[in-house]
């Protein structure tokens, strides 16, 4: 199940963000991700009713996507989102009992962590793929990383935009984490923003599976 889940993220790329959805949104929103390709959801827990969310999430989608808990600063929070129905586990930061606990529940890990000491701790530590956050230094700054550090997966996360990310991709980003600029959860969710939503999913997968 974890080599599944970890493969999919690999191969489709895009990680679509929800943080702070109206709970009763949430469903509509991430089938227009779905009508747009976008295979891969991640509900940040600090988000209303995240554990609820991810849920349903679960409940209607089935095995079309992949639902991922974002924000997860602690063990505990980890526990809780992965009995939720969470398949991977994504931190802002280096924590290194998440990492710990995401691994031995079987599930992917992907810590958060920017410098090379810390991309490379966390690598160590288990982590499937690194989060490289905040990463809108630019598509350089992976690059530079990538340098030394060549066989450690790195997913770029913040300042992604449809016309950057496949400078990011080239930079050696094996996956991306995409927020506000896929899924803004301060507009109000009408039909023709679920749409927007869909063109813009399909822009991001377009530029990374050409």
């Amino acid at each position: 199940m974890e080599s599944e889940v970890l493969s999919q993220l690999l191969r489709t790329k895009i990680v679509a963000i929800l943080r702070g959805a109206d709970p009763g949104n949430v469903l509509a929103i991430v089938r227009a991700l779905y009508e747009g390709e976008v295979t891969n959801v991640e509900v940040t827990m600090n988000s209303p009713n995240a554990l609820k969310v991810i849920e349903e999430i679960k409940a209607a989608m089935g095995d079309r996507m992949l639902i991922g808990a974002g924000t997860v600063l602690d063990a505990d929070a980890a526990r809780s989102a992965i009995a939720a129905g969470a398949q991977f586990i994504i931190s802002p930061t280096l924590d290194e009992e998440t990492i710990r606990y995401t691994k031995e529940a079987g599930i992917v890990s992907i810590p958060g962590a920017l410098t090379p000491t810390e991309i490379l701790k966390a690598y160590r530590l288990g982590a499937d793929i690194v989060k490289v956050f905040p990463a809108s230094a630019g598509p350089a700054y992976i690059r530079d990383i990538r340098g030394p550090l060549p066989h450690i997966p790195l997913m770029p996360t913040g300042g992604i935009q449809p016309d950057n990310i496949k400078a990011y991709q080239q930079a050696g980003g094996v996956a991306f984490g995409i927020g506000t600029a896929l899924v803004n959860s301060k507009l109000p969710v009408t039909d023709a923003y679920l749409l927007q939503i869909t063109a813009t999913a399909a822009s991001f997968v377009r530029a990374v599976n050409p």
